[in-house]
């Protein structure tokens, strides 16, 4: 099974650089990584052109020009760009597990979406942690994450399942399996029937909104939080407003409310 990795970003360097040294030693090899990029400056291009000379899978940069917050734009455009069937999507500030896309591999079937979620860590973790940490697995030690900072309940929790309790605490969590942009992934034939992400949203739930349309498709989620585990580094969010997280909610309740499957803002424009 092939996969492509998509992972979006703006003007962090830093963060993304240990994410994409992330995907360096995964165990499921036959996947490509496309760098969604919002309009970064021109550093973030040469830095995954430097990395790609070497890189042990494909790995490419996505770019549109920066005019404000457009992530669902690059994503869609990443996502006819995919060469391949299966895409996950993740951030550029979570740093994938070494099974990470072994384990979205391994799960996925037909009919159904992957809900995964996030490690949040603090700053002064997040600023610790080395390409070093990465390759060696470090910073995904419960132990040693602790003595670097204070770790949250749900990310220990995360951290510290393994291949006999992930599948357990997936099975009886209440938290909803959601399609959540950090830790998600679907058929590209199912993306392409709902023509992608809404592209009226901003930040604040359009993840949430696709994969609602991919339930209203007949496209079931199913959780994998505790089995696919990524860390997330923490950042500000200047981009959240209350008017985007209004004016996206109100289209999500649109989308429940008529079962909308196919919005006419996505990849093909008929609104």
């Amino acid at each position: 099974m092939k996969i492509t990795v998509i992972a979006s970003t703006y003007n962090a360097e830093e963060w993304l650089e240990k994410v994409l040294h992330g995907y360096r030693f995964q165990t499921w090899r036959d996947f490509e990584l496309i760098v969604a990029d919002d309009g970064s400056r021109a550093s973030t291009r040469e830095m995954v052109e430097r990395l790609a000379a070497d890189y042990p899978v494909p790995l490419r940069h996505v770019w549109h020009e920066d005019a404000g917050y457009r992530r669902q734009e690059i994503l869609n455009r990443a996502i006819l760009e995919s060469s391949h069937d299966y895409i996950l999507f993740t951030d550029g500030d979570c740093i994938p597990r070494r099974d990470f896309v072994g384990v979205h591999a391994a799960l996925a079937e037909p009919g159904r979406f992957l809900s995964g979620g996030y490690c949040k860590l603090s700053m002064k973790a997040s600023k610790a942690i080395t390409l070093e940490d990465i390759r060696d697995g470090r910073c995904f030690q419960l132990d040693w994450l602790r003595a670097l900072d204070r770790v949250g309940f749900s990310p220990a929790l995360k951290l510290g399942a393994g291949t006999r309790t992930g599948p357990l605490l997936d099975a009886i969590t209440t938290t909803r399996a959601t399609f959540n942009n950090c830790n998600s992934s679907a058929w590209k034939q199912d993306l392409l029937a709902i023509n992608g992400y809404d592209e009226r949203m901003k930040y604040g739930g359009p993840d949430r909104e696709l994969g609602e349309r991919l339930e209203n498709h007949g496209v079931r989620g199913k959780q994998i939080r505790h089995r696919a585990v990524c860390v997330h580094l923490d950042h500000a969010r200047g981009y959240k407003t209350s008017e985007s997280l209004q004016r996206n909610l109100a289209i999500r309740a649109q989308t429940r409310a008529q079962r909308i499957t196919r919005t006419p803002y996505g990849i093909e424009k008929t609104g």
